[in-house]
């Protein structure tokens, strides 16, 4: 017992934040339970996307019903490649990605050949709820498949790498790079054995990665570094992050974004109760950087006046970038 109290004490020090901080201190308090369908459910997130000119994967079209299951031909008719998700999905599962068709057939990013029964069955379990948030009925997204930016073709694997910033009331506080390896099926989840690599939030640059819970500094498949990877247009993935605070009016956020090969920084989805692991790819508590965001905030309260977005990404850069670690408050 005396270890376990000893060992809590030396992470609280360190800005280690659990579970139970983040949803008391954070989650709850800045998150209204109203808005949660906003992020919950990638179409709604996608429409208020679009509306706010912020650059989304193109919808294709959606499923709603049984009954609409036949309208799948029309949707697809002129693409080649295509993803089919869920849309109140979780952690990749139910996401089916088509790169290709094979005399009238379609085929996986694995080469999978896919029969048409097959895609219907796996439409119908999706709306069934199969994958969804809570097991309720659910819609089916057909959209646009990313293509990783060649820069990742050596530090991935199959699957498309995403980045995710943890933003508080507008400001980023903590990034990291997830890369899909064959442990994971070829989908950037960590829990299924992706990789998770910090990234220095005033620069763009990759730091170590953490891997099944152990610091690495080589992807397992490729054998190539993944440190010192210079992100691109890291200064446009900050304030698109920033950006979301005012698209979806929750407070504490993870946002998921990919970099397209063609169409660059997209946003892929939000999530209202981001993990904690991002901490062990950072070797970097959340604790302290919150805190110092809240202490920003309550500055600008006294002054009657609010950050911009460029403010709110100069702030977390000057303060939480790797050159510069934020000190105990």
């Amino acid at each position: 017992m005396f270890g376990l109290i000893k060992t809590w004490k030396a992470l609280s020090a360190m800005g280690i934040m659990g579970i139970n901080r983040r949803n008391a201190d954070y989650v709850l308090k800045y998150n209204k339970r109203s808005l949660y369908p906003v992020v919950d459910d990638k179409i709604l997130t996608k429409q208020r996307a679009i509306e706010a000119g912020i650059n989304v994967p193109e919808l294709y079209g959606i499923i709603s019903t049984e009954h609409d299951i036949k309208l799948i031909d029309t949707i697809i008719d002129t693409h080649r490649d295509f993803v089919i998700k869920p849309a109140q999905g979780a952690g990749g599962d139910g996401i089916l990605v088509i790169a290709d068709r094979f005399e009238g057939r379609l085929k996986t990013v694995s080469g999978k050949i896919v029969a048409r029964s097959d895609l219907d069955y796996h439409i119908s379990s999706i709306l069934s709820g199969l994958y969804s948030l809570g097991g309720h009925r659910d819609r089916v997204l057909i959209e646009y498949r990313v293509i990783p930016d060649e820069l990742f073709n050596n530090i991935s694997y199959e699957g498309v790498p995403d980045i995710r910033i943890i933003v508080l009331m507008g400001y980023p506080v903590m990034a990291m790079l997830r890369l899909p390896t064959r442990q994971s099926g070829g989908k950037a989840n960590l829990h299924q054995g992706a990789i998770g690599v910090g990234v220095d939030l005033a620069t763009g640059l990759t730091l170590r990665g953490t891997w099944l819970n152990a610091k690495i500094e080589k992807h397992p498949d490729t054998a190539h570094p993944v440190d010192g990877v210079q992100l691109p247009d890291w200064d446009g993935f900050m304030r698109l992050a920033a950006s979301c605070y005012e698209l979806s009016g929750l407070g504490y956020i993870g946002v998921d974004m990919v970099l397209d090969k063609d169409k660059g920084p997209l946003i892929l989805e939000l999530n209202a109760r981001p993990g904690l692991n991002i901490q062990i790819a950072n070797d970097s508590g959340l604790t302290q950087r919150t805190q110092a965001i809240e202490g920003r905030m309550a500055e600008c309260l006294a002054e009657n006046r609010a950050d911009s977005v460029e403010e709110r990404v100069a702030f977390a850069q000057r303060l939480f970038g790797h050159q510069t670690p934020v000190q105990p408050l």
